[in-house]
């Protein structure tokens, strides 16, 4: 072989490549585990800025509710890290979070509406917190709205990894050190149910969703949401879940009230 016009000899030389593979989720993962991952909806593009004038604004107040019995929530086997196991506490099972027959980690959202709020500017440029905190993503759902930042932190004790599974947004695969410094990222596209897992420890995991609109919410350990600031009119309002899918209703916001609404979920 010539290179420039000169005869060159090349040793090649063969790197040694090193697997790390994963611990298998334990059984209560098994029974847990969520298949496939978020769903993008079909809303695209960059948010646009629209004044909206608050004397014209009402708020959608609502519970999402269970109905039956719910899936036994599962204490997780945390053992394969003595960091997480020592200090971690007890560490169960979310899909399911019930108390009192209310559903807690539902993504509640505007799907459709009018132009006023589709195309409404954020309320708020803060970014939104997950934390790592007793071997488990803190909260374990959480929503921003589409050009938003969330921080990932780690305020445990032993190395995190930050791993999402996205449709549409680029990946975020990053490790954190013990108490290390907070990642910042930003998601651009509207997406839901995104799933969020942790290299580290198989069982750990959340979902980040993404509004094309800044009219959203995650309902609370008493089912509850409420999404403020809405300009008068009709919506599509949806509820996802991460086992059980999306529900949809209409409702229509008046100025200055308050519109009341339920959603029921349960196990088919």
């Amino acid at each position: 072989m010539r290179i420039f016009g000169w005869p060159a000899t090349f040793l090649l030389a063969m790197g040694t490549l090193i697997a790390i593979a994963g611990c298998k989720p334990n059984e209560a993962i098994k029974r847990g585990a969520v298949i496939g991952k978020g769903t993008k909806p079909n809303e695209t593009g960059a948010p646009k800025s629209a004044a909206i004038d608050e004397s014209t604004t009402g708020t959608i107040r609502g519970t999402v509710n269970f109905a039956g019995k719910a899936p036994e929530r599962l204490k997780i086997d945390m053992s394969q890290d003595p960091v997480c196991s020592i200090t971690g506490g007890e560490n169960l099972t979310e899909q399911y979070v019930v108390h009192g027959g209310k559903l807690a980690n539902v993504y509640l959202y505007i799907k459709d509406g009018p132009g006023a709020a589709m195309n409404a500017a954020p309320q708020s440029t803060a970014p939104v917190v997950m934390d790592q905190m007793g071997c488990k993503y803190t909260p374990h759902v959480i929503a921003v709205m589409r050009g938003g930042t969330v921080e990932f932190r780690n305020s445990d004790g032993t190395m995190h990894n930050i791993h999402t599974m996205p449709t549409g947004n680029p990946v975020v695969d990053v490790s954190q050190g013990a108490k290390g410094a907070p990642e910042k990222k930003q998601f651009d596209t509207p997406e839901m149910m995104m799933p969020v897992r942790c290299n580290n420890h198989p069982w750990m995991n959340a979902f980040i969703n993404v509004s094309a609109t800044p009219f959203f919410a995650v309902s609370d350990a008493d089912g509850k949401f409420e999404i403020k600031g809405l300009p008068a009119g009709t919506y599509t309002l949806a509820a996802a879940h991460e086992k059980m899918g999306e529900q949809t209703m209409k409702v229509t916001v008046s100025p200055k009230e308050s519109t009341k609404t339920e959603f029921t979920y349960s196990m088919k």
